[in-house]
């Protein structure tokens, strides 16, 4: 569930910067099949290509822990 709200965010705000998919892909230095897959809610991308798109996208990235007690 987490993976598909990641890359419906990614698409909105990529579409609303009106960069295409290859240009991203591009920007961030990933493969646009990492991309194509993300947006698409399915994968699991690593830390470091979430922070790539985050910076070109001009987001920030944030991790929460849980506390398992």
């Amino acid at each position: 569930m987490l993976v598909i709200k990641l890359g419906e965010t990614i698409k909105k705000r990529r579409k609303e910067l009106k960069i295409t998919q290859p240009h991203l892909a591009e920007l961030a230095q990933i493969s646009i099949n990492t991309l194509y897959k993300l947006e698409k809610g399915q994968g699991n991308p690593s830390v470091e290509v979430l922070n790539k798109l985050a910076e070109v996208l001009g987001m920030e990235l944030t991790l929460k822990v849980k506390n398992q007690s």
